[in-house]
């Protein structure tokens, strides 16, 4: 299983950002999927996830500034990210949830290679 994550880059404060997460692999059932993120000397923390049935949950620092989505048909996440600030600057990473169904049923999570957000003020 492997994750495709893409949309970083450079912006100023109060500037918008989308970011997008393909998952691709055989025989995919994938369930929840997500983003984290982890700025330099901090721990990873929760940006938002969402719940193959559209079902929402987002870190306290969001405060109704980003927005999760996915494309099912597509195994793709989004963030849509919002009057940024300059501590939303991190390394921005993507994971889903799944079960791969081959001889056996695996469970798994996967996570995506990082994308950087940095945000200028």
């Amino acid at each position: 299983v492997q994750l495709q994550a893409s949309g970083g880059g450079l912006v100023q404060a109060g500037g918008s950002l989308r970011l997008s997460c393909a998952a691709s692999g055989n025989n995919l059932r994938i369930n929840s999927m997500g983003w984290y993120r982890q700025a330099p000397g901090k721990q990873r923390e929760l940006v938002a996830d969402i719940t193959s049935g559209g079902s929402t949950k987002y870190g306290d620092f969001v405060k109704g500034r980003f927005t999760i989505s996915r494309d099912s048909s597509k195994d793709t996440v989004y963030l849509q990210m919002n009057v940024l600030k300059p501590e939303d600057t991190a390394v921005y990473y993507c994971n889903a949830d799944y079960h791969q169904f081959g001889a056996e049923i695996v469970a798994g999570r996967a996570w995506g290679q990082g994308t950087l957000v940095t945000v200028s003020s």
